[in-house]
């Protein structure tokens, strides 16, 4: 359902239950056959779909400290990690970056071990990570690329086509600033999907864009030097 973009307000409406009926339903795995024949038809999922979805492997949200720290220790590891995230094929990696395939699959091998996804014949890759799949808090990995940030990524007038840059000082209540860290992670959430609709086009129609999503009660080091004391 969630792949087909249906709530469960959606399909309560479309099988004649309330919603909190259909929530109650799946959160107690309590299904009629005919209950679940009706969902499936309301969905337009096939039992056989169905089945081959239980059968396959549990997708992961997050690597452990070490695994994230066994990637992070090798930067062409790393380099083949994201490049595996972004639905970058094998024959693009060993053209983009200098690596022969023997290293390229190497690395991939690596990653199988790990679980990050499943080396297939012809190295062809299936991931195995979720979509809400993240990188640890505070990481190995997230501190590398605060890092790189900091350092980098910053480092730029954003001025350029495909940049932009806005720093927006607010006061909010406690309710609209929770609001605005929600919207912020939608918007993630929707360019994340966006990225997953365009996995099928070739590389050269895709480019890299890299955006930080980032919201915390600040006060420049300035200002608070400034605030009364007591």
């Amino acid at each position: 359902m969630k792949g087909r973009g249906i709530t469960y307000g959606d399909l309560a409406g479309r099988i004649g239950m309330s919603e909190a009926s259909v929530k109650r339903m799946f959160s107690q795995k309590n299904f009629t056959l005919q209950r679940l024949d009706e969902i499936l038809t309301a969905t337009g999922i096939e039992f056989d779909e169905l089945s081959a979805a239980q059968s396959a492997p549990t997708l992961i949200s997050h690597l452990t400290l070490a695994q994230e720290r066994e990637i992070i220790g090798d930067p062409r590891l790393l380099v083949v990690a994201v490049s595996a995230m972004n639905h970058i094929g094998f024959d693009d990696i060993v053209r983009f970056y200098d690596m022969t395939e023997a290293e390229v699959t190497k690395y991939l091998l690596r990653l199988d071990r790990i679980g990050f996804l499943e080396l297939l014949p012809n190295n062809r890759v299936k991931l195995l990570i979720a979509r809400t799949f993240g990188w640890i808090a505070n990481g190995p990995i997230q501190g590398y690329f605060r890092h790189e940030a900091a350092a980098d990524y910053l480092n730029s007038r954003f001025d350029g086509e495909d940049e932009v840059m806005r720093l927006v000082n607010v006061m909010l209540s406690k309710q609209s600033g929770a609001a605005l860290l929600e919207r912020l992670k939608q918007v993630a959430a929707e360019f994340a999907q966006q990225h997953q609709h365009e996995t099928r086009l070739p590389l050269d129609q895709r480019h890299a864009i890299s955006f930080i999503v980032a919201a915390r009660p600040w006060v420049p080091q300035a200002f608070k030097a400034l605030l009364r004391q007591g």
